[in-house]
């Protein structure tokens, strides 16, 4: 304080003069020194290994077996006791060791029906499957260079990253894509042409269109709707219905039950988002193109 009050006093503010600059604080190199820890690379917590997990994915037989061994054993034990205890091989329900045999042969009985489940359940193995079908590239032949790279970009992008082997969109009741493995026609063995006034129409798409949100049909064969998609491979063994606005619908299908992710899912919502902006932009002005030459010639005939 003293110090301050000094500095103050001898620092006077003469008139038509400006003031001096403050006075300059030192400054002192700072050296940081690098810890032992980071000089020595990371000595922190690491992430657990579940020894019994791993031990018992890679011997899942003999786990789902174990219990009949341990069941048998028990068996064996109580026979064995039986017999060399010298007690009368009929069961006695006044005889203390009576009622705890029987109560071991029940629990012995137990484990040996318990691994006889674990052997006849197991869980079926997911595996892709090869789509039965056609190859196909169906474009709307008036879509402008613009929107069809765009469209064939999700479509790359969904089929390699994805288990999509089939795309349709259809905006507008009108069927702008249909490209992948398609269903093959009885006819001519070609791919079978998408009816997009019938699917718009069809249950499926419909409540799709109401509720605004994607529909995932993770194992399609359990579902009645299936008739509904007659254009995709007979094996097809997941769909989204992602709606596009309120004026379309993509319809993807995989070849793995339950093999889109929910991240998976998020990017599909985000991908109809952008394919729904960029197909409306273009119809709008398909439409007011339309417009304007049916004003056009409405002003010649008056003429």
């Amino acid at each position: 304080m003293v110090a301050g009050r000094i500095l103050r006093i001898a620092i006077p503010c003469i008139p038509g003069r400006p003031p001096p600059p403050p006075p300059r604080v030192p400054i002192f190199p700072r050296f940081i020194r690098a810890s032992s820890v980071q000089r020595g690379g990371y000595k922190g917590p690491k992430p657990g290994r579940d020894w019994i997990a791993d031990w018992v994915s890679k011997n899942d037989d003999a786990v789902r077996s174990l219990p009949i061994y341990v069941g048998g054993a028990s068996l064996l034990a109580v026979l064995f006791n039986r017999a060399v205890s010298g007690i009368a091989p009929v069961a006695d329900a006044s005889s203390s060791q009576s009622r705890s045999d029987l109560l071991t042969l029940g629990l012995a009985v137990t484990n040996v029906l318990a691994g006889l489940v674990w052997l006849s359940i197991r869980p079926k193995s997911i595996i892709p499957v090869e789509p039965q079908g056609v190859e196909c590239q169906v474009i709307y032949s008036h879509l402008p260079e613009s929107v069809v790279s765009e469209i064939l970009w999700a479509w790359e992008s969904l089929s390699n990253v994805t288990c999509c082997r089939s795309l349709v969109i259809v905006y507008d009741s009108q069927c702008i894509v249909q490209i992948g493995v398609a269903a093959k026609s009885m006819n001519d063995g070609e791919p079978f042409a998408v009816d997009a006034a019938k699917l718009m129409q069809g249950s499926l798409c419909q409540g799709v269109l109401k509720s605004g949100a994607q529909s995932y049909l993770a194992n399609l064969s359990l579902y009645p709707g299936r008739s509904e998609l007659p254009f995709l491979p007979s094996n097809t063994q997941a769909v989204i219905l992602q709606p596009l606005g309120d004026r379309g619908i993509a319809v993807l299908g995989g070849d793995t039950i339950r093999g889109f992710t929910t991240s998976d899912q998020a990017w599909i919502t985000y991908i109809g988002e952008k394919l729904d902006a960029t197909l409306a932009k273009y119809m709008n002005l398909v439409e007011d193109f339309k417009v304007s030459q049916a004003m056009f010639h409405e002003t010649k005939d008056g003429r």
